[in-house]
């Protein structure tokens, strides 16, 4: 089994003292996908940095304490992209691809908009510039080429079982109609899987993957599932089992785990 796991961390240093790390060295991982380092390269402590039987490869925004993205894998990848070829966003941190022989995984994180109707207004145009890179993506997996698998905060809840509160967040970032509508159109028109759905399509409640610091917004479960392993269909058809991590709190967010049945060596 390839084991995937994906975290936003809400600051690399944050999750180190709160035990991330540790919990990390025992779940067999191949591969973890991180996301909000909130820390340049040279800020990251060794212990994040280099965790023991991992290669480790981070793209940081360029504004310090900003976002940024970052892939651990047992296995040396291929290759590593940085970035997705858009000056914007590229300078914010937001997507790193580690490449496995027939296998790509990304590490992603989209915008949220929910500070100011500028990062709105971003964030739409976000969606608008990547998403030719999700269709050169589906392509190579279409002619046989590979199979792709992005891990991320996505910051969208697709559809009202993805969140507690839907229909008072109906005009809010993350569950806006022309958010859902693009998430829902690279599943329907570009053939990406949302593989946890695939596994669990009526889920509720137990795949809440962030939770507002808030209020009692988590010991009261009013979440959202806005981290999503999404996949090409090849990949996506030999997910096995999922299962988000609540038992401590590394972050507002927890972590999505995922099995594959695909050897990383393929």
């Amino acid at each position: 089994m390839l084991r995937v796991i994906s975290l936003n961390l809400n600051g690399i240093r944050s999750a180190l003292t709160k035990g991330m790390f540790d919990w990390l060295a025992t779940q067999n991982a191949d591969i973890v996908c991180v996301q909000e380092l909130k820390a340049h390269l040279a800020d990251i402590p060794e212990a994040a940095k280099s965790p023991p039987g991992y290669h480790s490869f981070f793209h940081a925004a360029e504004k310090k304490g900003y976002s940024g993205v970052g892939i651990y894998s047992r296995e040396k990848p291929d290759r590593v992209i940085e970035g997705f070829g858009n000056t914007e966003f590229d300078a914010e941190g937001r997507y790193i691809q580690a490449d496995f022989g027939r296998l790509s995984v990304v590490s992603l994180y989209l915008p949220s908009g929910s500070s100011s109707e500028e990062r709105q207004n971003a964030k739409f145009r976000f969606l608008e510039q990547f998403r030719p890179q999700l269709e050169h993506l589906a392509n190579t997996a279409k002619t046989g080429q590979r199979e792709v698998i992005l891990c991320g905060d996505w910051n969208i809840a697709h559809q009202e079982i993805d969140l507690k509160n839907w229909k008072s967040n109906q005009k809010n970032s993350g569950f806006l109609p022309e958010e859902r509508a693009w998430l829902s159109a690279v599943f329907d028109d570009l053939g990406w899987v949302d593989t946890y759905r695939r596994l669990y399509p009526s889920a509720t409640g137990e795949a809440y993957t962030w939770w507002s610091n808030r209020g009692q917004a988590w010991a009261n479960n009013v979440g959202w599932r806005i981290d999503y392993q999404i996949a090409t269909s090849g990949l996506a058809n030999l997910a096995r089992q999922a299962t988000i991590y609540k038992a401590q709190r590394f972050s507002d967010h927890s972590p999505l785990c995922m099995d594959y049945d695909w050897p990383l060596a393929a």
